[in-house]
């Protein structure tokens, strides 16, 4: 599916001195996770699977799609190592905090913020196949798939963005902005004078 969402003047935020736009908005955004809690409902069912959650950013995302999710399922969390205070990932993965529980066997769902190079989802994948779940699949609210570097399975899409650089529900700027409720996009990013689509992909 597609949608086409209307970027207003007045809809912006400014984190560290750098002005940002609104460009999902809340609505739109517990939307579509609704939607992909209904997909993993369908899929799982008896399943019982445990989701992982990347921290930092995903935890806003993991808390309202597990709401959405209508079959018994369980959560655990890893951290890597994030951008900082940059906008761009520096490529370097390092993990900060393995998961505690004991997935060998299990049906592994990994929840992410954001994937966009794939570097970092390729290192969570390689890590957690090693304790040998039964499965282990993706979801992740946003896709930037231009920057992908390294291609990686992505089994629950929330949206395919472009190349943008995006702050809030979850998405920081140097740990700043992490409690929008909105997704915000880098002011001077827009096209069509704030009109773009953005894409809404599902499996």
């Amino acid at each position: 599916m597609e949608a086409t969402f209307l970027v207003h003047d007045d809809q912006s935020v400014t984190i560290r001195g750098e002005r940002f736009r609104k460009y999902l908005t809340a609505e739109t955004l517990r939307s579509r996770t609704a939607e992909l809690g209904k997909q993993i409902s369908s899929e799982y069912d008896g399943k019982k699977p445990i989701l992982i959650g990347v921290l930092n950013g995903a935890f806003i995302f993991l808390a309202d799609l597990m709401r959405t999710i209508q079959i018994d399922c369980e959560v655990d969390f890893l951290k890597l190592s994030s951008y900082g205070a940059h906008k761009i990932s520096s490529g370097e993965v390092k993990e900060l905090k393995h998961i505690d529980a004991n997935i060998r066997d299990r049906h592994v769902i990994v929840v992410e913020d954001i994937v966009d190079t794939g570097l970092s989802m390729e290192f969570i994948l390689a890590r957690l196949a090693i304790d040998k779940p039964a499965s282990i699949k993706v979801a992740t609210l946003l896709h930037k798939f231009e920057a992908t570097k390294v291609d990686v399975p992505l089994d629950f899409v929330g949206f395919r963005i472009k190349n943008h650089f995006v702050v809030g529900y979850g998405l920081d700027y140097g740990q700043v902005g992490r409690n929008l409720a909105d997704i915000y996009i880098l002011e001077g990013q827009h096209i069509l004078e704030g009109q773009e689509k953005v894409e809404f992909e599902g499996k």
